[in-house]
């Protein structure tokens, strides 16, 4: 009798901390981690995926302007199956929003995304399954598909091992960063240093994941999109509809 293969357990955690501005500025009414993907919260939609992906722990940083997405989330760690921790935080960047999740996911590998982050729930689960099987400092979702206003460039070798993150196209670089990073606990020394130097923004902090010498590895999603537009809420939906689970 075959025994169903049991999930490693690890970390994962939110940052849901943005403004919105873009969405709200465009009429829509719901703060981001609210808006609904074909009936469905985009921040309940992590949630849940993370719950399948065995998660021990879910650590979600939002701003102190959502009430709406608080009282949400309060009801939610009354039932959930999986504990969720919550930060009511304003921060100047998301990588400052990292840093607050940061005193939460010490001492074993983890995953971080952002809450508009969308892709195939399939293809993440493999994602995971191979991080947890690695000895990578970091494995970073990249897609070499491009609907965003600044993506930010990941430089590759041949086996993959990431060489650099750009702002701007530099030749033969396939991918951008998709938002999702897998990172071992090492990566939280260098968040560190970013801290200590006066750095923002999570581009940063990846590049200085490179000047470290950390060990980078990309992992190529088919596509990944990001809901930062009214319009992007369309696409997502006709996305996600087109590859149910």
């Amino acid at each position: 009798m075959l025994r169903k293969k049991k999930r490693c357990k690890m970390r994962f955690a939110i940052i849901s901390a943005g403004e919105g501005s873009r969405l709200s500025q465009e009429g829509v009414s719901l703060p981001k981690p609210m808006v609904q993907l074909n009936g469905c919260a985009m921040i309940d939609r992590l949630i849940q995926i993370f719950r399948r992906c065995g998660a021990s722990e879910i650590v979600i940083i939002i701003n102190n302007e959502q009430p709406l997405t608080k009282a949400h989330l309060l009801e939610l760690q009354k039932v959930s199956e999986v504990p969720i921790r919550l930060i009511i935080k304003s921060t100047p960047s998301s990588m400052h929003s990292f840093y607050e999740l940061s005193k939460y996911l010490q001492g074993d590998k983890f995953c971080l995304t952002t809450v508009d982050t969308i892709f195939q729930e399939s293809e993440f689960k493999a994602y995971i399954d191979k991080f947890m099987q690695s000895d990578v400092d970091g494995l970073m979702a990249v897609t070499d598909f491009i609907d965003d206003e600044k993506p930010l460039y990941v430089g590759t070798d041949k086996d993959n091992r990431i060489t650099g993150f750009y702002d701007e196209y530099q030749k033969d670089i396939r991918y951008i960063s998709g938002g999702i990073y897998c990172l071992a606990p090492c990566a939280l020394e260098t968040l560190q240093k970013c801290m200590d130097e006066g750095l923002s923004r999570m581009r940063n902090f990846q590049r200085q994941l490179v000047v470290d010498g950390r060990y980078l590895k990309a992992y190529p999603f088919s596509k990944i999109l990001d809901v930062d537009h009214a319009s992007d809420i369309q696409k997502a939906e006709e996305f996600l509809s087109n590859h149910q689970k």
